[in-house]
């Protein structure tokens, strides 16, 4: 199974979803200086929507969020457009930005580090109900993928799975690992 418009949602310690305003300007310095490298566009205000997709960061490609959905917040990347390569280099692709966007948040000073990433959780999904229907068969297709990329992910450091069963939702996984990891610990271990 090809896995293709992979989302990545690093979850936070805090409760940063309680007040997401801060998030409105700095999200659009970062359309003007052009972060990431790719064409960021506009900046959608959802934070009247109960456990919803908060501030999100509209990009041509992806988009950028710091999301509440099932009252989980998180910062989240959710690629749009297909990309070449390995449900391998797809996967690194979405944990990379999401971790980045990660770290680029943390060290913000107008946020005084009232949002940060927990360490230990994570979760990923396909946006593509369609490509991978959240069903038994498409987690027994895609465990291999995901077992050999998290074992990357958290340099050898066990961890579990979890999936929802809803087959309205989009397919995800859960992730939670045995210790806790800092974004440079991740990031690290992805380019190891």
């Amino acid at each position: 199974m090809e896995l293709q418009h992979i989302n990545a949602k690093l979850l936070v310690k805090n409760s940063a979803g309680e007040n997401l305003e801060p998030l409105i300007p700095i999200f659009h310095g970062w359309i003007k200086e052009r972060a990431f490298g790719e064409l960021l566009l506009d900046v959608a205000d959802y934070r009247h929507v109960p456990a919803g997709p908060g501030v999100v960061l509209i990009g041509e490609s992806a988009d950028y969020s710091v999301d509440d959905t099932d009252d989980r917040c998180g910062v989240r990347y959710n690629r749009k457009a297909a990309l070449d390569g390995s449900n391998q280099d797809r996967l690194r692709q979405a944990a990379h930005s999401a971790l980045i966007a990660c770290q680029r948040l943390e060290a913000e000073p107008s946020l005084a580090q009232k949002l940060l990433f927990n360490g230990q959780e994570m979760e990923f999904f396909v946006n593509d109900r369609m490509l991978a229907p959240n069903l038994p068969a498409t987690r027994e297709a895609v465990r291999p993928d995901f077992d050999a990329f998290l074992k990357k992910l958290f340099g050898g450091a066990e961890f579990s799975l979890s999936h929802g069963d809803d087959p309205r939702r989009l397919f995800g996984v859960s992730v939670k690992t045995s210790r806790s990891f800092s974004v440079a610990d991740l990031l690290a271990n992805l380019d190891a």
